[in-house]
């Protein structure tokens, strides 16, 4: 695994702009269908827009009709953890990163084979590098 990066609360608010850091820092979420990379097409690579981290490729980004982008598996299960979310009366399984503790969404077992999971991640909480 690669190196943690921990930074304080003042250095992250300092990197990120104010939805950037309500997502990652808060696990806030972005409204549906607004994000930058609800409807992006391009292949490339995302990641963690707090540190780096690869965390999922276009190969694997599917139209899930729910206004975020979804993912049907990470680049690499050891980049992401999971994390019981009992917020807002509910039951749901949160995606954070593991190098940088980001919040990155929640996965959901309604995806498409291979995997049948779908990666419900904000896009706040990503960057794209091209391919």
């Amino acid at each position: 695994m690669t190196k943690r990066v921990e930074k304080t609360e003042a250095q992250w608010r300092e990197q990120l702009d104010p939805l950037e850091y309500q997502v990652t820092r808060e696990a806030a979420t972005e409204r549906a269908f607004t994000g930058r990379y609800w409807d992006h097409h391009e292949a490339g690579t995302y990641t963690c827009v707090c540190c780096g981290t690869p965390l999922f490729t276009s190969d694997t980004k599917f139209d899930s009709g729910c206004g975020w982008p979804s993912y049907f598996e990470p680049i690499d299960s050891a980049n992401v953890r999971e994390k019981i979310d009992r917020s807002y009366g509910m039951i749901r399984t949160e995606i954070i990163c593991n190098v940088c503790d980001a919040h990155l969404g929640h996965v959901f077992p309604d995806g498409p084979p291979p995997t049948g999971l779908r990666y419900c991640i904000n896009s706040a909480s990503l960057r794209f590098d091209p391919a």
